[in-house]
């Protein structure tokens, strides 16, 4: 399939705010002098206006910086969802899981329990997860797939233990090359890593394979402690703020994101009362195949980023997950909002940084966060 046959990011609405700056300068106590030619008096009143208009910017970014600094949550909380650790609410090492969308796949179990979930097209314009869980245990997570080479860089970000259905052999390297902590159902047979099988998994005989494997965190927490890996760590993107007021929520919308043909269509509805977006699949609502609940999120990030492929015969995509702030957008919405920015990433072992157009770190609401990751229109 040529990219050009994919869509991406048909609809985001965007609305900007132009707020006109004036500076009136008083001159007193002057003693009496000779008077400037005019151009020269003019002159250097507009260099005098541009050094207070240069002060008063300075302090608008102090005054924006100390209220970003004031709103931000900190604290007893799970660094990727901003929720209060307790009982109900745990802060364990984040684990990365595959989960397929296929129309085969659906329902699926468990994303309504991930802290953060990435979207990405995958070969043939099928889109596939990251989920990542660390606040709450998923009993029940699939149906589970097989890695790419972006994925797991998406999944190196949070330093996270990976779960997956195995991969391709030159995946089975970028892997290891990550240093990620694998917990993979199947084991390299091509002798291009040290990669082996040590995740446990079952198949849901009500389903046909490949749709039918699952994963539950619990168990893969015990497969982690037996082979040596830490149960501790981990590294967040995200940071969090109070909801809005209601006074100060917006009413953006119905955000589309066409990834490529209608089955993978995503739509988030905003509901104002509770503060969250409700997310539709392919015109429907998506909903958990445990709880028959359609999943909600608090917070919804889209990322723009280049996207290749097919690269080669198997129909495999190429996506960058790193690079500057000047050539990566990004739009944020959360509290019927949204905020127009950027996204930056140093290094694959590094967590994202997203920022809004002034450089100021974007604080996110509390809860769940659903990013989608696309190619620019």
């Amino acid at each position: 399939m040529n990219k050009k046959n994919f869509k991406y990011l048909k609809t985001i609405l965007v609305f900007a705010a132009v707020i006109l700056l004036t500076a009136a300068i008083a001159f007193s106590g002057c003693k009496k002098q000779a008077a400037l030619p005019e151009e020269e008096a003019a002159a250097v009143e507009e260099k005098a206006e541009e050094a207070v208009d240069a002060e008063e910017n300075i302090e608008d970014k102090k005054d924006e910086t100390k209220k970003i600094t004031e709103l931000r949550i900190t604290g007893n909380i799970n660094i990727f969802s901003g929720l209060e650790i307790s009982d109900s609410v745990c802060s364990s090492r984040p684990i990365a899981v595959m989960i397929e969308n296929s129309p085969q796949a659906r329902p699926q179990s468990g994303l309504n329990l991930a802290d953060i979930v990435f979207e990405v097209v995958d070969e043939g314009g099928v889109t596939r997860y990251v989920a990542i869980y660390s606040s709450f245990d998923a009993e029940i997570m699939g149906p589970i797939r097989s890695s790419r080479p972006y994925y797991a860089e998406i999944a190196r970000s949070f330093d996270p233990l990976y779960a997956f259905w195995g991969t391709y052999p030159e995946c089975y390297k970028v892997v290891e090359d990550l240093g990620l902590d694998d917990l993979s159902v199947l084991g390299d047979q091509s002798g291009n890593s040290s990669i082996t099988a040590k995740a446990s998994h079952w198949r849901d005989s009500s389903r046909s394979s490949p749709h039918n494997g699952y994963m539950s965190t619990l168990q893969l927490k015990e497969d982690a402690q037996r082979v040596g890996y830490s149960l501790e760590g981990g590294q967040s993107p995200l940071e969090f703020k109070i909801d809005a007021v209601n006074s100060e929520r917006g009413n953006i919308s119905n955000i589309i994101i066409d990834f490529s043909y209608d089955q993978y269509k995503v739509d988030f509805k905003y509901n104002k009362d509770k503060n969250n977006y409700s997310k539709l699949l392919a015109g429907v609502p998506h909903t958990d195949r445990e709880t028959g609940e359609q999943i909600t999120v608090n917070n919804v990030i889209v990322m723009i980023t280049n996207i290749e492929g097919p690269i080669d015969a198997s129909g495999h995509m190429a996506v960058r997950t790193t690079g500057t702030s000047d050539i990566n957008k990004a739009f944020f919405f959360m509290d019927g909002n949204m905020t127009e920015g950027t996204w930056e990433r140093t290094s694959v072992l590094d967590p994202f940084l997203y920022k809004d157009k002034d450089g100021n770190a974007v604080l996110f609401n509390r809860g769940s966060t659903w990013i989608t990751v696309v190619q620019g229109v």
